[in-house]
């Protein structure tokens, strides 16, 4: 019943080899040959008959359980053959024979316990992704005055769920983003992940103040884990053409104006989500055209014979170009073509486009603006 679960039948019924039986199936068989070439090169006593016990646990390795018996039962006949040929059959070769045919029966055993646990790995990580995919809502293509992509890079098809994370809303207080990163990786990364985004997405709309919002959500992620585990985390918002920046501990943003690539690193730095941090507020003016880049620190860790990908002087040519949407692609074709599709961690994108005043309602300008003008 298992086996008809996890291969589906072909259209004329019969169920194809999956590639792990094909390859357990031409080991075993090598192995089979290879006993069977043994046997012959040492004349007519049935020295090494046993041997051929070895070959269902090989298929078993990498083979479904029918697999395993088919070689398990040639393997058993060709035991069986050369114990009888020299026309006797004494007791060694008929405790031979049976152990071949017991070592049969413990490997399809093996082989079915061994696709139980793949089945039930392979069901927890689609449900890890689908969480995943609920968690990282789509972004854009329009938020507020903001043209906004959001992109998810996996390391790999068989990696670990990762803990990235990243939200745009539009806010009575502007357009306001977050990108971060839980610490650690699968289902726990993935709830946090998911709580730090529920409550964003609450005091989003309820604070005036991003450094609110980050004392807020640093109370959220230390409710929820261990002394150890943290989130690093970028709160942007873009208000009348004024863009604010919290950071976190986390990759500083970059500014893509006219050509050029500017680092928008924090005043000072400050712990991630779960130290209490105190983080200052990096203000900027936009200009029409301007562009920024979120990334987690995947991006960062991209490299091939320990060579960084060079995010900084390759961003404008690659990121400044079409729809914000076509610059993320640009940009992962580039990277995935760098580490040779080898990625290390996942990585987080999200690209925003600054259009212009759009005419539409004044927003207050932040607080701390004012309070820096006036100086």
């Amino acid at each position: 019943m298992l086996f008809g679960v996890l291969m589906p039948k072909s259209p004329s019924g019969r169920v194809p080899l999956s590639p792990g039986s094909r390859a357990g199936l031409g080991a075993a068989l090598v192995l089979l040959a290879a006993v069977a070439g043994l046997e012959l090169s040492d004349g007519a006593e049935a020295n090494y008959v046993g041997l051929f016990a070895a070959v269902p646990f090989l298929a078993a390795v990498f083979a479904y359980w029918p697999t395993v018996l088919a070689v398990g039962a040639l393997a058993a006949a060709a035991g069986t053959v050369f114990a009888t040929g020299d026309r006797t059959f004494g007791s060694v070769d008929m405790i031979n024979v049976l152990g071949i045919v017991l070592a049969t029966g413990i490997a399809a055993a093996v082989a079915t316990i061994r696709e139980r646990q793949a089945h039930r790995i392979a069901e927890l990580l689609r449900l890890a992704a689908v969480a995943q995919q609920a968690v990282l809502r789509p972004l854009g293509p329009q938020v507020g005055s903001l043209a906004v992509a959001g992109r998810y890079i996996s390391a790999s098809a068989a990696a670990d769920i990762g803990g990235d994370l990243y939200e745009a809303l539009d806010t009575p207080y502007g357009v306001r983003i977050i990108i971060g990163d839980v610490r650690g990786k699968g289902l726990d990364a993935v709830r946090l992940a998911s709580i730090v985004l529920g409550s964003y997405r609450h005091v989003a709309y309820e604070r005036s103040d991003l450094r609110t919002i980050v004392a807020d959500l640093d109370r959220a992620v230390a409710r929820s884990v261990g002394d150890e585990d943290f989130v690093t985390a970028a709160l942007v918002e873009e208000r009348g053409g004024t863009l604010t920046i919290v950071n976190c501990g986390h990759p500083a943003p970059l500014l893509l104006r006219r050509g050029q690539v500017i680092a928008l690193d924090p005043p000072a730095p400050a712990p991630p989500l779960g130290f209490m941090p105190v983080a200052r507020p990096r203000v900027e003016r936009l200009e029409p055209g301007d562009r920024l880049l979120l990334f987690t620190d995947g991006l960062g860790e991209a490299r091939r014979d320990g060579e960084f990908f060079p995010t900084t002087d390759r961003a404008w040519r690659l990121l400044g170009h079409g729809t914000v949407g076509d610059g993320l692609a640009s940009l992962e074709t580039a990277l995935v073509d760098w580490v040779h599709g080898r990625l290390e961690d996942d990585i987080a994108l999200v690209l925003l486009e600054y259009a212009g005043p759009d005419g539409g309602p004044v927003v207050p300008m932040p607080s701390w603006e004012v309070g820096a003008a006036g100086s």
